[in-house]
């Protein structure tokens, strides 16, 4: 998906809600589970409810190479519906992967890859090895590298705020900075956590046209009207996630149309937003 219809999508749908997969079994509805395709079943269900809403979804690795290979058949056949949707939809590997050149190759070949089995639109990044472990996830067009910024775990203040003291920058601000010649506003965004809302000034006047996936709105308690106080641009710029709000509002039989309801919640305040800039 290029950013073109990526902005096409959120103008249609007055949306920016990127609904995360991270389906765990154990917090899966109990009728559920008696399947071989449970966990598709549960994803299949989340979709089809909360697609009128949302322009994106990712799947978190993690969630599914957990299970071993059925695991990873139920993300294959999850990523096969998402693209056989009328309703074309961003979708984002929440992989977190970052290596030396030519394991990167691999990684990015494994996710990216249109003729693979995934084919995803984007795939999250750490940048700590630099250049030539992020280069690599750039060489397939229409698809994007999400590179970790700021993060919304408290673990954050670790590294990522360290101060250089001979240029005066933090090191998720050195990031932004470096990781923009890299690549380019049509195929790199950044991860900025919500619960580091105030800190998206910062990020805005480093990287001010790029494209951030704001994870933490929800149940981590990031506040969606200061995402967007900061961090809305010219072309919406932003793709909040959000997982465990939506998919586990409830664990009953009810739980896609409570899902669907928490997802136009969020769709609402979205278009909301949007018109306040006039979007």
């Amino acid at each position: 998906m290029t950013r073109q219809e990526l902005i096409a999508s959120i103008r249609e749908k007055h949306s920016f809600l990127c609904v995360g997969l991270d389906t765990d079994p154990k917090k899966m509805p109990q009728h559920l589970l008696d399947s071989e395709d449970a966990i598709f079943a549960f994803n299949k269900a989340i979709i089809d409810a909360t697609l009128p809403y949302a322009v994106a979804y990712k799947p978190n690795i993690a969630f599914y190479e957990s299970a071993g290979i059925k695991g990873l058949v139920q993300l294959k056949k999850t990523m096969d519906y998402l693209h056989s949707l009328d309703d074309k939809v961003f979708t984002i590997a929440d992989a977190k992967r970052g290596d030396i050149g030519n394991t990167s190759q691999q990684y990015a070949k494994a996710f990216l890859d249109p003729q693979g089995d995934f084919g995803f639109d984007a795939i999250t990044v750490a940048p700590y090895m630099g250049e030539d472990s992020v280069t690599p996830f750039t060489v397939y067009d229409g698809k994007w590298v999400i590179l970790l910024a700021l993060t919304s775990n408290k673990g954050a203040f670790d590294f990522q705020l360290i101060e250089d003291k001979a240029s005066g920058k933090r090191l998720f601000e050195k990031v932004l900075d470096t990781s923009r010649k890299w690549g380019n506003d049509g195929n790199m965004m950044y991860v900025v956590g919500a619960t580091k809302a105030d800190m998206l000034e910062s990020v805005r006047a480093i990287v001010p046209d790029a494209f951030l996936l704001v994870p933490g709105v929800g149940a981590q308690g990031g506040s969606l009207t200061e995402v967007c106080r900061y961090g809305l641009n010219r072309d919406c710029g932003l793709l909040v996630n959000s997982s465990r709000g939506i998919i586990y509002a409830s664990n009953g039989a009810d739980f896609a149309s409570r899902a669907a309801e928490e997802a136009h919640k969020l769709q609402l305040q979205m278009a909301e937003e949007l018109t306040k800039v006039g979007f």
